[in-house]
């Protein structure tokens, strides 16, 4: 059986960052370039059916980011300890255990480990480019395999092709995956959710407000619907993240509304959500966001868009009938 080989280095990291080295976010090209390598393959048809990932942060988040430009979830990589700092032979002993159901794997690791597995399965070194650099970050080798992966050897593979992130087409196909129009970030980005947090004070609905990410206008908990998550759900884990506020999702049917972003325009939807409780300040997530509650007219008045302001006021309408529709 022919088997393929998918050998993914991290994107571009952010040095300016006051961590470990096993810490080491990625930088936004790096975040975008990991996204173009899973876009492209999906458009190939070359998704993997398994990802294997070194835990250090800057390739676990290049293997989900590619898993979800592909379509794919976060849950669908495989975090593999073992593949940090790995040379040849580790590299090696991690693809041989991989289930033989599997046609297409993909590795995400790092130089110069990388590198030296490819010296090591190929029967011959594969060609260096005039930069010198085989695998610079968020390139990727296809290779070919005949036979099981458990008897993986030494010169056993073909070299199909070496992708650089940066000579894949502009874009990201939508509708996702073969869409002839190409938008500045994947597909599933341009649907989003979000909550109207409220409480009841005194028998006055209040709607909580944060600070957008600059904290240069009010607006509402609201980020993309994740791969693997329903609106509701990614709506909640955007509360948590940006408001450090958890609670349920009401009853009253949700409002919905379209925002100009990223080139195009994205389609959010907004559920109420009963606060149940706030997390102190230095607990947050993203302390820098301001909070404030206020009635449900001033919410009206303070936020930005207007879209988001008529919807406000539906939604707080329908929380003060008690109605559904």
């Amino acid at each position: 059986m022919s088997r393929e080989l998918l050998v993914l280095r991290h994107g571009k990291s952010d040095w300016s960052k006051p961590v470990s080295d096993v810490e080491r976010p990625l930088k936004k090209r790096g975040k975008l370039a990991a996204q173009r390598v899973g876009a492209w393959l999906a458009e190939q048809d070359r998704v993997p059916d398994r990802i294997l990932a070194s835990p250090a942060e800057r390739a676990r988040a290049t293997a989900e980011k590619c898993a979800k430009a592909m379509g794919l979830t976060q849950a669908d990589v495989v975090i593999e300890p073992r593949l940090l700092d790995a040379g040849y032979e580790a590299l090696a002993a991690a693809v041989s255990r991989c289930p033989e159901a599997v046609t297409r794997l993909m590795v995400v690791g790092h130089n110069p480990g990388l590198e030296a597995f490819l010296d090591w399965l190929l029967p011959e070194p594969p060609p260096v480019p005039d930069d010198g650099k085989l695998l610079p970050t968020a390139a990727l080798a296809r290779c070919a395999l005949d036979g099981e992966w458990s008897t993986l050897d030494a010169g056993a593979a073909r070299l199909i092709e070496i992708r650089r992130a940066r000579t894949l087409p502009e874009g990201f196909p939508y509708p996702f995956p073969d869409g002839s129009e190409r938008r500045e970030r994947p597909a599933y980005y341009y649907t989003q959710s979000a909550v109207l947090p409220y409480r009841w004070h005194d028998g006055v609905l209040e709607i909580l407000l944060i600070g957008s990410s600059g904290n240069r206008h009010w607006s509402l908990p609201k980020g993309i619907v994740e791969p693997g998550l329903s609106p509701e759900d990614s709506a909640l884990k955007e509360a948590a993240e940006e408001a450090g506020i958890s609670g349920t999702i009401s009853a009253v049917a949700p409002a919905r509304y379209r925002q100009a972003k990223w080139g195009a325009t994205c389609n959010v939807e907004l559920f109420a959500m009963r606060v149940d409780s706030e997390q102190p300040e230095h607990a947050r997530e993203e302390p820098q966001r301001s909070r404030r509650w206020v009635g449900a007219e001033q919410a009206v008045e303070l936020v930005a868009s207007d879209a988001l302001a008529h919807e406000i006021r539906a939604l707080s309408a329908r929380l003060a009938t008690g109605s559904t529709e």
